[in-house]
Order: structure tokens, then C-alpha cells, then sequence
């Protein structure tokens, strides 16, 4: 019954561009979807944001309108500011004008997610990358985080002084996921090298297997990988791990302080 779900905010996020943050936030609503979730994703990359292109999505709304509805007192419902991926997705837009972003009030981002919480299952937020006011508004409403990190030794040290601010501030609800998929060649650093630069473990690593060669046909066609019949059968190990991932930022025992790694 619409008003009556409990949703989880889980926020996707990097500390550098470039790492699949977008293609994993894609990802995970395909799987979700398939577990038969009611999924929201929120492109809160404001002045950039793919989340549209990638799904093939023509919005005539964005979060930026549904901000301002609620600033002035003239919100509804939800369903105003969403468009329809599937049945089962909708999609939350960044702004049409990149101009709005600046605009934007960010108080209002943890009463949409408290909006969303009551119509949806799980709420998937695509971030930029630049640890902001609006990022840190996110990452503390959040139910998990996941942080996307690559064999990349500049990606890595930003990472380390990020764990180090969670540390110090006892922030214990975030994944680290180490995608070797996104650049193959890039491997000169062994899982061991990783974790004592981080000085953290990595929770999930995607393979080099999942590189997908001509992954801009199912941008130009507005596909999820995951819902794909032919990505599922040859890749089906990593489509595993995708699945295993989904599930870890969803268990009921991050709720309960479990920290990552």
C-alpha cells in the first residue's frame, strides 16, 4: 500500500570521477528490481549527472522541481517528480538546467529521502564525487554507503583520508567495493598493497571479467546490464557477486552498528 514501505537510502559514491559509480547505481536497481523491489534511483549529481542519459530517460521533471514544490508548500506526491524506467524503477532526475543546481537548497534532501522511504523498497543515490555539503548531507542519511575505489594510486590515497574521517567520527555503515572492471590494465597494486594503503579491507572486488567492451551500446539503448539475458549468462559470476553486494547494503545488521571491513 503506497505510504506504508520503509525504505533504505543507500548512496553510491567515489572520491574520484570516473571509477563506474553511475554504472554500478544502474546495476544495483536491475538487481533489486529482480528481487522484486520498488526501486527510486536519485541522480543527486546535480551539475552533472548521467543517470538519465544511461537509462535513455526523457524527463520533464527532476529533484530540483520537486525541491522547490516542497519549499513553497505546493508538493503532492512523489509520483510528480519521477519518471518510469519500468515497472519497477523510476528515476529521480538531476536538474534539466545545470543552472538550478545552485539553487538547490540542500536541507531539503533528507525530506525527500523521507518521502521516497514511504513509496519505495530502496532508494539508490548516484553522488558526485567531491565530498561537498551536499555529499556529507547524504552520506549521514544514508541507511549504507558504498564507495567505489579502483587499482588507482591517487584514487587510493584520497579513499585512506576519507576512511581516516569515518574512523574519527565513528561512521561504521559503508562498503568498499574495488572495481578492476573499469580500467583492465590498471593492476600494478596487489589486493595486499591496497589494504595497507587503505588500512581497511575491501568488502567486494569486481572483477576484470566484467569488462564489458562495448558497454556504450546499452547506454545508447538504454539498458541495465544486469536485466540483460546475455550479460546474466556470461557473466554469471560476476552478476553473483552484484547480487551478493545488493544484499550486504540492504542486511538488517548495519542497523545494529556492524562496522565495514
Amino acid at each position: 500500500m503506497a505510504g506504508s514501505k520503509n525504505g533504505k537510502v543507500i548512496s553510491i559514491s567515489s572520491v574520484k570521477g570516473g571509477v563506474g559509480k553511475t554504472t554500478m547505481t544502474v546495476n544495483l536497481a536491475g538487481i533489486y528490481y529482480m528481487m522484486g523491489k520498488k526501486v527510486l534511483i536519485i541522480d543527486a549529481d546535480f551539475y552533472s549527472g548521467g543517470i538519465s542519459t544511461w537509462l535513455d530517460i526523457r524527463n520533464k521533471r527532476d529533484i530540483y522541481m520537486m525541491i522547490s514544490s516542497i519549499a513553497s508548500n505546493k508538493y503532492t506526491t512523489i509520483s510528480d517528480y519521477v519518471t518510469s524506467y519500468n515497472k519497477g524503477i523510476d528515476v529521480m532526475a538531476s536538474p534539466r538546467d545545470p543552472r538550478s543546481a545552485m539553487k538547490i537548497d540542500v536541507k531539503y534532501i533528507p525530506v525527500i529521502f523521507e518521502l521516497a522511504k514511504r513509496e519505495y523498497d530502496v532508494i539508490l543515490v548516484d553522488t558526485n564525487h567531491i565530498l561537498n555539503e551536499v555529499n556529507l548531507l547524504i552520506l549521514d542519511n544514508s541507511y549504507m554507503s558504498l564507495f567505489m575505489i579502483t587499482n588507482d594510486l591517487l584514487d587510493l590515497k584520497n579513499m585512506r583520508s576519507i576512511i581516516s574521517i569515518f574512523k574519527d567520527t565513528d561512521k561504521k555503515n559503508f562498503l568498499l567495493v574495488l572495481n578492476n572492471s573499469r580500467d583492465t590494465g590498471h593492476d600494478y597494486l596487489s589486493l595486499f598493497d591496497i589494504r595497507s594503503i587503505l588500512k581497511c579491507n575491501i568488502n567486494f572486488t569486481i572483477s576484470n571479467s566484467f569488462y564489458i567492451k562495448n558497454i556504450d551500446k546499452y547506454v545508447m539503448n538504454g539498458e541495465i546490464l544486469t536485466l540483460n539475458k546475455g550479460i546474466n549468462r556470461f557473466h554469471a559470476s560476476d552478476i553473483r557477486r552484484l547480487d551478493d553486494i545488493a544484499i550486504e547494503l540492504i542486511s538488517d545488521k548495519y542497523s545494529e552498528g556492524d562496522i565495514s571491513g
